[in-house]
């Protein structure tokens, strides 16, 4: 008992689980459009079991089959598989627990997540070979996250509206944008392996600049979901907020000093996904009043 509890506890660190910040708030953006209030407790529950295991379960399988390359790459070496801290046949039944849990909390929510919880976890494991296929593997991971909003709005609804697609479009371009930035770290690393991606197919300064410009269409789909949804001065005031910190993420760091990237990446992109959800939350309330 005593191992199986210290293997699970170095998983849950391989994994970062507190991580699930990033994409929870957006999920529960759509969940709050969707209900145009507050959803009820039962669904906001359910809703969160499956963010959580869909994300742990991907994690755990992106550490899975990454490991030897991990273990060939001095920035990942000591990850707990490389490291031989966890072994791959736990982990690999830590992907199984957790995908199960999925299938559960997809089941007590309505038929059309059961049904549409297959394809939602396998885009979510698929991103981990991305990288030997494509350059774009950081849209994969966007989408991967992405894929949240709507799946909450289909939680609470039942169906889905294409208007919370804009916010699926917003979450890919944002996380697609920042780990592009994150994957320059490795830039020499891919090219000398043969991985694929923005920065090894286009240099720092063309990832740096392609980031940019995801943030900033991030920011125009904002804006547009706005109006899609009618929402007044809060949301308006958190995108200026969320504006304004990925500007400073993009001044902290740069093609040539990468050294503040995991304040860039881990501290502000939380902080951003909070800002939004509080904003539009508090943005949705108050049309309701």
């Amino acid at each position: 008992m005593a191992s199986l509890t210290k293997s699970t506890a170095t998983t849950l660190e391989m994994i970062k689980w507190e991580h699930s910040i990033f994409a929870l708030p957006f999920a529960l953006t759509g969940a709050v459009l969707a209900a145009q209030g507050v959803p009820t407790l039962r669904a906001l529950l359910w809703i969160v079991v499956c963010m959580v295991s869909a994300r742990s379960a991907a994690m755990a399988f992106n550490r899975l089959a990454d490991a030897e390359l991990d273990a060939a790459n001095p920035r990942t070496a000591m990850r707990a598989i490389p490291a031989g801290a966890l072994s791959s046949k736990f982990v690999g039944g830590f992907v199984v627990v957790c995908s199960l849990i999925f299938f559960l909390g997809a089941a007590m929510l309505n038929p059309l997540t059961l049904k549409l919880s297959p394809i939602a976890l396998i885009v979510v494991l698929a991103y981990s070979y991305m990288k030997r296929i494509t350059r774009w593997s950081h849209l994969v991971l966007g989408l991967a996250l992405g894929i949240a909003p709507s799946a909450a709005w289909v939680a609470v609804r039942g169906s889905l509206d294409p208007r919370i697609v804009v916010l699926t479009a917003v979450v890919i371009l944002w996380v697609g944008g920042f780990d592009m930035l994150y994957a320059c770290q490795d830039f020499e690393h891919d090219r000398k392996v043969g991985l694929n991606s923005v920065p090894q197919a286009f240099g720092l300064e063309g990832a740096f600049w392609l980031a940019r410009g995801m943030h900033l269409l991030a920011v125009v789909f904002m804006v547009w979901l706005v109006v899609l949804f009618h929402l007044g001065w809060p949301a308006a005031a958190g995108i200026g907020v969320v504006t304004l910190l990925l500007a400073y993420e993009h001044s902290i760091i740069s093609p040539h000093d990468l050294r503040r990237m995991n304040a860039a990446f881990f501290t502000l992109n939380g902080i951003i996904s909070v800002v939004f959800f509080l904003s539009f939350a508090a943005a949705v309330l108050a049309h309701r009043a």
